[in-house]
């Protein structure tokens, strides 16, 4: 069991940490933006985020330590520089909240959105069958689920974990009630939630999950480091043992804003991922190593739009003491 001190010295699970003011204080950011438009509500964002940087020391030093690893920022910066670069990685997030909130209500203009999307799986989709499409915390999950209600064809199922962000997703349900359509929320997958998704994938239905974020049970034997952005990161299995369960094609799927325009790129990643026993930890990893790489391309295209304010390294090295 592990001690006092040894609990007073662990990282904070990304699961645990509380709702961010902006996302509680989003109707009157909201409001900005209906009063005055987004240039308005950009201007009264700034004051707000710097007071975020000051005032939040876990998502401070998460993302210093990410806008280090990702190259926007030197590990000798001086200090001005180092939480301007925060400040800016915050305001970004506030920003994607607000187009959540937006893309709900119609008033989100998606009519330039680049659709760069792998002929596999539009052949797939057309012909009615089902794959998981692997995510991350990284652009705008909520622009392409509402991408996705213009393709009737095109049915989600989309796992989550929300309950650290209920007031949230409250706001978004009371703009639109098709916010919550969907929606799975689950801690862990049990066998009966992996055989209602299997039922729907065999229907022609799309899991979505994210494969970025460590298992809400904290337990290290549910992850496997794998390198990204220059050092082993552990990363959830839970993914990619459903996707073996569910024997389908695996997609990459994100959602990126650069300028004012979305762009959503998708690729086929696996037709298959089988998983012998004997090689289940190699598999594991090889899977896992493929998505790093394209969440790392990712990140480094846009790279203040990867939203994991909490300390992302350090849980490889609590799981590991």
């Amino acid at each position: 069991m592990p001690s006092a001190s040894d609990q007073a010295e662990r990282p904070p699970h990304w699961a645990t940490l509380q709702e961010a003011g902006l996302s509680a204080g989003l109707w009157f950011l909201y409001g900005v933006y209906r009063c005055g438009g987004r240039w308005l509500y950009r201007v009264l964002l700034w004051p707000v985020a710097f007071y975020f940087t000051l005032t939040r020391g876990v998502a401070r030093r998460a993302s210093l330590e990410y806008l280090e690893r990702v190259g926007v920022l030197r590990a000798d910066a001086a200090l001005p520089a180092r939480w301007w670069h925060v400040t800016c990685h915050i305001e970004r997030f506030a920003d994607a909240l607000l187009d959540k909130a937006l893309v709900w209500t119609g008033a989100l203009d998606l009519e330039n959105t680049q659709m760069n999307i792998d002929p596999r799986f539009e052949a797939a989709l057309a012909g009615g069958r089902g794959g998981v499409l692997v995510v991350a915390h990284c652009g705008n999950l909520e622009v392409l689920r509402a991408l996705a209600r213009g393709f009737p064809q095109l049915r989600l199922k989309i796992l989550v974990h929300t309950r650290h962000a209920e007031r949230f997703n409250r706001l978004l349900k009371r703009l639109n009630p098709a916010s919550a359509v969907n929606l799975l929320q689950v801690t862990e997958l049990d066998a009966a939630s992996a055989a209602e998704l299997s039922h729907r994938v065999a229907l022609g239905e799309f899991v979505v999950i994210a494969a970025d974020r460590v298992p809400v049970s904290g337990v290290a034997s549910h992850t496997i480091a794998v390198p990204f952005l220059g050092r082993p990161a552990p990363l959830p299995i839970g993914p990619w043992v459903l996707a073996a369960a569910l024997d389908c094609p695996v997609y990459w799927l994100s959602c990126l804003k650069f300028g004012g325009r979305y762009v959503v790129q998708s690729e086929l990643l696996f037709e298959r991922i089988e998983m012998p026993r004997a090689q289940r930890v190699a598999v594991l990893t090889r899977a896992m190593t493929v998505y790093a790489q394209r969440l790392e391309a990712a990140c480094r295209a846009a790279p203040y739009a990867w939203f994991n304010f909490y300390p992302f390294w350090a849980a490889s090295a609590a799981g590991n003491a």
